[in-house]
């Protein structure tokens, strides 16, 4: 027998179906010269990891209301990417549970911090992302990832949830510095 309530449930690809296309496309976009070149984002482990981590922010914040399943599952995703990328430079077994404690404890915090900014002003995100990604320097990469970031969720909110699911978007290029708006 059927569960007798089947036809109300939306029709929504799996999460691993979704989750993957929308991950390497967050991972592509981390890559992008331009925020390296013109908006001053260290073009270093440590400055990829933060990009990642910025990009991942922005597409959770759209997921939310959505449903938590697609947000745990983009999470578990991050997790097993940097879980990966430990073991493949060599990370022993006994330090690798270490590490991701602060790869996660580095998420919940620039995530919070952004989210708080992001409610108060651009301006304010702009201060927390060159606190975080910029190392405190470079106020005008600051503001241009803020901009940035506005165009991002301007993108996505602009989305129905189907489109968002099957991955039918591109992020926005970056701006260099000099075609700020």
């Amino acid at each position: 027998m059927l569960w007798p309530f089947n036809h109300l449930r939306k029709t929504r690809p799996s999460p691993r179906g979704t989750i993957e296309p929308i991950y390497g496309m967050i991972v592509a976009q981390t890559r992008e010269p331009l925020f390296y070149r013109h908006l001053n984002v260290p073009d270093t482990v440590d400055g990829r990891f933060d990009l990642l981590i910025f990009h991942l922010w922005l597409v959770l914040r759209r997921l939310r209301g959505v449903g938590t399943e697609l947000s745990q599952a983009l999470f578990d995703r991050f997790c097993d990417d940097m879980d990966d990328n430990l073991r493949e430079m060599g990370v022993g077994d006994l330090t690798v549970p270490k590490r991701m404690q602060k790869f996660g404890e580095a998420f919940y915090g620039r995530t919070a911090a952004y989210d708080l900014a992001w409610s108060e002003s651009e301006a304010r995100l702009a201060d927390a992302l060159q606190k975080n990604i910029l190392n405190g320097e470079h106020p005008n990469g600051a503001a241009g990832l803020a901009s940035y970031a506005s165009r991002v969720m301007a993108t996505l909110a602009a989305l129905d949830d189907a489109g968002l699911f099957r991955a039918a978007w591109t992020f926005p290029p970056p701006l260099r510095q000099d075609e700020q708006i």
